[in-house]
């Protein structure tokens, strides 16, 4: 079984170097998140500084990364390294933690957590942002 911090360097350097596009691109950071009990949609709201009626959207790890991790015919050289890279680091998060989800708070510039529950109970995981007008 692998500790925390072994998920989470797994994490970081499937990570590393990545850009979630959308309007704006934005780097995958990694995120523990304290305490055992799952995130609810308050916490979330919270931990990112949005309105306690801010809207929180969940969406399995396989829908929020769909466009990054495709391999339509077009894409070629430097877009398909990356969705490869993409592909990598879901890999990597489906294979060190259960019940991986991504939550997206608020409206068009949004914070995403996408987290998952270790084996030691801990919510590891990566955060982002979105930009949707």
């Amino acid at each position: 079984m692998k500790s925390d911090e072994e998920v989470m360097a797994e994490i970081e350097e499937a990570a590393a170097g990545l850009l979630f596009m959308s309007e704006a691109d934005y780097p995958l950071e990694p995120l523990r998140l304290e305490g055992a009990d799952e995130p609810d949609p308050g916490r979330l709201r919270e931990l990112a500084g949005q309105a306690a009626d801010a809207p929180v959207e969940v969406r399995s790890l396989e829908e929020f990364f769909r466009p990054a991790t495709s391999e339509p015919p077009w894409k070629a050289g430097a877009e398909l390294a990356s969705a490869r890279r993409f592909q990598n680091l879901a890999r990597t998060l489906r294979e060190n933690l259960a019940d991986v989800r991504a939550y997206r708070i608020g409206e068009v510039n949004m914070p995403v957590y996408i987290i998952g529950k270790s084996s030691s109970g801990s919510w590891l995981g990566l955060s982002t942002r979105v930009v949707e007008t």
